[in-house]
């Protein structure tokens, strides 16, 4: 039976969720045994995904993807890195460094909170002065991004290096964020070919392999916004997909 540690498939009778301890001895010796032995682990946390990597076991999600989640500093980089197409993006420490934000970007521009956000939160369309100052009162680094002015962008998640399920994201009038959190709404359209092969060269040249890959396309080209790691599951129940049971099918057919 397969051996799990996170909770996301603990309601399966297939697959045994053994919960997370971070006191490895907390687990019965029949649970260690069971951790150790398994070929792979489905879930192990971020805690347990790096000391896995260090052993040499496998897990799901890989240990790339949880070294990703909310990082979007260290997101940036490896897009830059690795040739993936990502808007015009700049990071900003210290005081001194943050003056010079204006030298590199045009009004408006886009800034982010760099770790920890998610669903649109902490997101910010920075028009002029007044707007980076309230920005920049905040102790972090400053994470600058061009504008691409879009009214929609590219949800597409990939699981097991396929692409599960994929959509557009539509903003509220109001709101130049698509995120369905945000006010943005779902449309099943057919996303162009490019944009689903870039989602799985990203994962690939990443290491990702559970994941909701952000989209946009400006004129002819296609650009990679963030990779979700923690990605909401409402497009799959508009789709009428159970989760759940996708995932638990995968594991069982060996997909992932």
């Amino acid at each position: 039976m397969p051996v799990a540690i996170g909770a996301r498939l603990k309601k399966s009778t297939h697959i045994l969720t053994l919960g997370f301890k971070p006191n490895f001895y907390d687990y019965s010796p029949t649970e260690r045994d069971l951790i150790l032995n398994a070929p792979k682990i489905y879930y192990p946390t971020s805690f347990y995904a790096d000391l896995f990597n260090a052993m040499g076991k496998t897990t799901f999600p890989s240990y790339h993807t949880y070294k990703f989640a909310q990082d979007k500093i260290r997101q940036t980089a490896v897009f830059q890195m690795s040739g993936i197409p990502h808007p015009k993006t700049r990071i900003f420490y210290g005081k001194k460094q943050k003056k010079q934000i204006i030298d590199h970007f045009q009004w408006p521009f886009i800034a982010k909170k760099a770790r920890g956000s998610s669903k649109g939160n902490d997101v910010f369309l920075i028009e002029n002065q007044t707007d980076l100052d309230q920005y920049l009162e905040k102790p972090q680094p400053a994470y600058i991004q061009e504008y691409l002015p879009i009214d929609r962008d590219m949800r597409i998640i990939v699981i097991g290096r396929q692409v599960i399920l994929s959509y557009w994201r539509i903003a509220d009038p109001a709101n130049f964020k698509t995120n369905l959190s945000q006010g943005g709404s779902i449309d099943f359209t057919p996303l162009p070919k490019p944009a689903l092969e870039l989602a799985l060269e990203t994962c690939k040249k990443c290491g990702w392999d559970d994941v909701g890959i952000d989209i946009i396309q400006k004129d002819d080209r296609f650009y990679v916004l963030e990779g979700n790691m923690k990605y909401g599951t409402k497009g799959f129940k508009k789709a009428g997909i159970d989760y759940k049971k996708l995932l638990e099918k995968l594991v069982l057919d060996q997909i992932i």
